[in-house]
């Protein structure tokens, strides 16, 4: 079946109620009793951890090796999407993946993460001493688990493989419940669980979302104070929130032809550009230097820290945590991956999404968090003193306020970290409006509603407190066991799809089963 540009969207009220409702609900609760809510949050958030972790650490893994061997079979050379060539180039193609992806992590956890498994070494590497040279490797390897090979995995190699089967060989709508359609088939058109999983998987990427809009606020006010001395203040963070509800409203508006492409391929290339400029003026030798002795120790020790099941607060804080989110995401960053991956190959959406994509990061990690460590060897407590002190949105400020240039360069990292967040934001409200119309280019009101909505719910939790943004950043753990279901059976359903795309390509000889 041949999907045309336009469709009419319909949208589904059933799961448009569950999930706006839920959210809107978890704002109101917030407001009548933080305490209460978190109190919840951290009980049902060590419940998950206790009850799927070892079931995450396990699905992380083998949706990485399945990928991996879809690639490099013969099935890697199935094209998906019932057209001769892709709909983007190869720059705009990954523009939009790493830009999405990379929001979180560039803006938040790049700068932090490292300096804290540099502070704290983590368990499994136990007996290495803090602050020092020999921590290097262990602190920023952790990070490159937790944003590397697996962490992207999850994020559309294979669910997209099952989601483009469905949505445009077998007209099936562009919806989280088509990943079980080679199990089930059209009846989960008109079935309740697939409003049911619609409307979960919705809750879990539109909370991971607002998560990050939420801490953008407070990063950026708290670097707007530092470098121009505006007010770190409730309305600061609103004004930012604001602007970056009007852009994403704006770019998702335009569709992903303009203003969703138009600002990733801007986001990518300041990113690159930000690159080179710490890599020249900053501590590039040590750098480079830390990249590939830290890379070949997550190599060497990949199994031993995917499958790490030890000190089990140090797991759930870290580890579960992160696997939590990213799963939270599969199913909605599936259905963008599809959308923009029309035309490519098997083979090329792993190499994108499961091998570029982490190798990008982790080195994106290790200029940020590598230069942290690199100035805190050398002036102990210049990048940990702030990062104790304000937390997170203090340790980019402190980073980059020792380079070279710092009066250009920190603000450019600044208005680096509203872009990340602004592409994530504009694309999910354009992938969330999918997910209620079932229509790869969804009505104009639908992605508006989506992208005012989650910047309303990131002001109301700033404005009760940061604890509250902490507490939507746990329930996006909580989320993510029903959609952790829903992903499980991608680890045999994509190759089946796979085999059945394979035949119908000429790929392989048909096989004789009725």
């Amino acid at each position: 079946m041949r999907r045309g540009k336009k469709e009419n969207s319909k949208v589904d009220w059933t799961v448009f109620g569950l999930s706006g409702g839920l959210l809107l609900l978890f704002a109101l609760l917030s407001f009548i009793s933080m305490e209460a809510v978190g109190l919840f949050v951290s009980e049902t958030f060590a419940w998950s951890a206790a009850y799927f972790g070892a079931f995450w650490q396990v699905l992380m893994l083998a949706t990485f090796a399945v990928a991996i061997v879809l690639a490099f079979s013969t099935y890697g050379k199935v094209r998906l999407g019932n057209t001769s060539s892709p709909e983007l180039s190869n720059f705009k193609w990954i523009s939009i993946i790493m830009a999405t992806l990379l929001a979180g992590g560039g803006v938040f956890w790049a700068a932090a993460e490292p300096m804290y498994h540099f502070m704290e070494v983590p368990p499994l590497r136990g007996g290495i001493t803090e602050g020092t040279q020999e921590a290097v490797a262990p602190a920023l390897s952790q990070s490159f688990m937790h944003w590397g090979f697996l962490a992207w995995a999850i994020l559309g190699t294979i669910s997209a493989v099952v989601m483009m089967y469905g949505y445009y060989h077998k007209g099936m709508p562009m919806k989280p419940r088509t990943l079980l359609y080679p199990m089930f088939g059209k009846r989960l058109n008109e079935s309740v669980w697939g409003k049911v999983i619609d409307a979960f998987s919705i809750i879990a990427v539109a909370a991971g979302t607002i998560g990050p809009i939420g801490f953008l606020g407070l990063q950026a006010s708290y670097g707007l104070e530092a470098l121009f001395g505006i007010p770190d203040i409730f309305m600061t963070q609103l004004g930012i929130i604001i602007g970056v509800v009007a852009i994403s409203t704006v770019s998702a508006v335009t569709g992903l032809h303009k203003g969703i492409q138009l600002l990733s391929r801007f986001n990518v290339t300041l990113a690159i550009v930000l690159m080179l400029a710490v890599l020249i003026l900053g501590p590039g030798g040590f750098i480079i230097d830390s990249f590939i002795s830290s890379f070949g120790t997550y190599v060497h020790q990949f199994i031993p820290m995917s499958t790490y099941r030890g000190d089990q607060g140090w797991l759930s804080f870290w580890t579960l945590f992160f696997w939590g989110w990213f799963i939270g995401y599969g199913p909605m960053m599936a259905m963008l991956i599809s959308r923009i991956s029309r035309g490519r190959t098997i083979r090329e959406i792993v190499i994108a999404v499961g091998i570029i994509a982490p190798v990008v990061t982790t080195f994106w990690f290790t200029i940020v968090g590598g230069s942290g460590i690199f100035f805190e060897l050398n002036n102990p407590g210049s990048v940990s003193d702030a990062l104790n002190e304000a937390g997170m949105p203090a340790s980019m400020i402190a980073i980059t306020e020792q380079l070279p240039l710092a009066v250009i360069i920190s603000p450019l990292f600044l208005l680096l970290t509203v872009l990340f967040v602004v592409t994530t934001a504009d694309s999910m409200a354009y992938t969330i409006a999918m997910g209620v119309t079932g229509q790869g280019n969804p009505g104009k009101s639908m992605r508006i509603f989506w992208a005012i909505l989650m910047g309303t719910i990131a002001v109301i939790l700033l404005y009760l407190g940061e604890g509250s943004i902490d507490a939507l950043q746990s329930f996006i753990v909580v989320t993510a066991v029903p959609v952790s279901i829903l992903l499980l059976p991608m680890l045999w359903l994509a190759p089946r799809a796979a085999r059945k795309l394979a035949e119908e390509q000429g790929l392989v000889t048909p096989s004789k089963r009725l």
